[in-house]
């Protein structure tokens, strides 16, 4: 049975629940409704911004340990049976943070191979949302993001966090200034969202945009 094709921002004002954690690819589950994936450096602020999403503060773990997240979370809204017909309209995914040096090299290894086999294998998977931490922009880490998800052909889209900790007036520079590192990289979509978990602001663009790349 296909996954539904359309779901509408108000999928976020309902309940959300957390399905699954995957330490490896055998655990995945079976592959149905539309995928969303939120990728960033450790504490860019993802489980905030999912929080902020879902409109629930304790859905996705929030810690000051870089590379808490050691697995892909699966978090899709509440009330679906996921069986035949009755699968949820999408499933968010909470990939394992990156650029974190106090995790063991062989764990680092492990938890990479597992995010990039993923990138390269989900046909549901619509799009993936790059957190950028507005107050340092892409760093050297990000790129080498960037440039497995323009290899691997996955569209992404750059998410600024933590709007509210830079002056509202750079916003709109910010923004400019991220266009213009993306512009060139093939999987980009160009458009970038400024958000901030704390104060709720660019939430409902990002529900917007959540909704649109889930349905085509």
């Amino acid at each position: 049975m296909n996954a539904p094709t359309t779901i509408a921002p108000e999928a976020f004002e309902r309940p959300w629940i957390f399905i699954r954690g995957v330490p490896a690819m055998k655990f995945l589950p079976p592959e149905g409704p539309p995928e969303i994936a939120f990728a960033g450096r450790s504490n860019v602020g993802k489980s905030s911004l999912i929080n902020a999403l879902t409109g629930q503060k304790g859905l996705a773990r929030t810690s000051n340990t870089p590379g808490r997240t050691q697995e892909l979370n699966y978090f899709v809204p509440d009330g679906y049976s996921g069986e035949g017909a009755d699968l949820p309209p999408v499933a968010l995914v909470d990939m394992p943070g990156y650029g974190y040096a106090q995790a063991p090299k062989d764990q680092v290894d492990r938890w990479t191979k597992l995010v990039f086999d993923y990138l390269r294998g989900r046909s549901t998977l619509k799009r993936v949302y790059v957190l950028i931490d507005a107050r340092h922009g892409i760093k050297t880490n990000d790129e080498e993001v960037l440039s497995l998800l323009d290899k691997a052909a996955v569209s992404y889209q750059i998410v600024l966090t933590k709007t509210d900790k830079v002056k509202a007036a750079g916003v709109p520079r910010l923004i400019d200034e991220t266009l213009e590192k993306i512009r060139r990289r093939p999987a980009a979509f160009p458009a970038v969202l400024a958000t901030s978990s704390e104060k709720g602001g660019g939430i409902e663009d990002l529900r917007a945009a959540i909704a649109l790349a889930a349905s085509q």
